[in-house]
Order: structure tokens, then C-alpha cells, then sequence
């Protein structure tokens, strides 16, 4: 029973954003700008928050404070798998041409008792595809609740640095680093953070990311 209702809440649809999220949306990707597009679920997606308060958005911000050029373009979709971001990514390389692809996405496959092999070989063709674009690729490594069972949970969690190594892609060991134990940094479902830990979120991506962000072979001539 725990188990259905997890699945329910984590696949719920995202809440309509604040006026003030409707006000400042991502910024459109132009030809003078690398894009980080980011491929996610409600963990990205500022599920029950509005959206200018999701990590995304703080993303954003802390990259126009240190004045690099890339546009953040948040394509995460509350309750998406790993094979809806399959479906949805072509369209997404053609459409933004990312020069990093941030993938956020594993957890709803793991809630439903995917198979850890299968999830595994769909984010290996994610990360192939988007390096024949010309891609960089950062893969975040979730984590889920223990009444899954040690033998699922700990295939589950080896899958995403088996993912890094087989691709060379980045590896954010675990997004949710001190804040999926942390009572008071999780919403009622316990399953998505609050607006306090959005900042923390980004900080466990920050160290992976930022080299990418600096790295001059992210940012191809367009």
C-alpha cells in the first residue's frame, strides 16, 4: 500500500506556477548563448513550489551572477520517466542545440519497480544520443526509500555511476544529499523538498557542474 501511494504522489501533476513564476520564465535560447537544458521529472520541475523557487531557476541566477553565458531551458515534466525523456529528447536537441545536457530522471522508474537493467540501458541511450549532438552530459544519481528492499534499492543506486562510467558522462553522485533525510527539508509526501532545500539541491550539483560551465569546449560556435 505505501508503495502505490509513493508512486501516486511522485507522479502527481506539477501545481500551476505563481503569478510571479509566470513572470520569469526560462530564457528563450538564442544563437549567441550555449544552452544547459535540463531533462527531469518533479525534482526539477519545482513540484508544489512555484517555479522561480525551484533549483532550476536558482541555477539560473547564480550563473547571470557569475556572468557566464549559458541559458537554462527547464524541460523537466512532473511524473516523466526515462522513457518519456527517450521520446522527448530528439525534438529537444533540434529544437535548443544544449551544449550540456543536464539528465534528472530514474526515480519514478524505480518507484514503479522498473527493472534496474532496463532503466540502466534507457539513460545509456540518453546519454549516446545527446553526445552524437555534440552534447556534454551530467547524469544525477537518485536515491530511493528503503521499503523497496536492500537488493533493489542498492541495484537501483549502482546504476547511475554505471551509467558515468560506460558514457564518460558527469556523475552528481546523489542530488538529494542531506536533504531526503532531513524531515523538515521535504514537503508533506515526503518525496519532494521544500523551497529551503532548493538551495541545497544546487549546491550538490554546483561542483560537478561548474567545471562543465567553465570549460570552453562547452560553448560551441553557433
Amino acid at each position: 500500500m505505501l508503495r502505490v501511494l509513493l508512486i501516486i504522489l511522485l507522479s502527481l501533476p506539477l501545481a500551476a506556477p505563481s503569478a510571479s513564476a509566470r513572470q520569469e520564465p526560462s530564457p528563450e535560447p538564442t544563437r549567441d548563448n550555449p544552452v544547459l537544458l535540463v531533462l527531469g521529472d518533479s525534482l526539477s520541475a519545482a513540484y508544489g513550489l512555484p517555479l522561480d523557487q525551484g533549483w532550476v531557476s536558482l541555477l539560473q541566477r547564480r550563473i547571470v551572477e557569475l556572468e557566464l553565458p549559458h541559458e537554462v531551458v527547464n524541460a523537466a515534466i512532473s511524473g516523466d520517466t526515462v522513457a518519456g525523456g527517450l521520446s522527448r529528447l530528439p525534438g529537444l536537441l533540434v529544437e535548443h542545440e544544449p551544449s550540456i545536457l543536464l539528465i534528472e530522471l530514474g526515480a519514478n522508474d524505480g518507484l514503479r519497480g522498473f527493472p534496474p537493467a532496463k532503466i540502466e540501458s534507457n539513460l545509456v541511450s540518453l546519454v549516446e544520443q545527446a553526445q552524437a549532438a555534440g552534447a556534454r552530459v551530467v547524469v544525477a544519481g537518485i536515491r530511493l526509500p528503503p521499503n523497496y528492499g536492500p537488493a533493489y534499492t542498492e541495484r537501483f543506486q549502482r546504476l547511475f555511476a554505471n551509467v558515468a562510467n560506460e558514457t564518460g558522462a558527469a556523475l552528481i553522485p546523489r542530488l538529494l544529499a542531506d536533504v531526503a533525510e532531513v524531515p523538515d527539508l521535504m514537503q508533506s509526501d515526503g518525496l519532494h523538498p521544500t523551497a529551503e532545500a532548493q538551495p541545497l539541491i544546487l549546491d550538490n550539483l554546483w561542483s560537478v557542474l561548474l567545471p562543465l560551465l567553465r570549460d570552453t569546449d562547452s560553448v560551441p560556435e553557433r
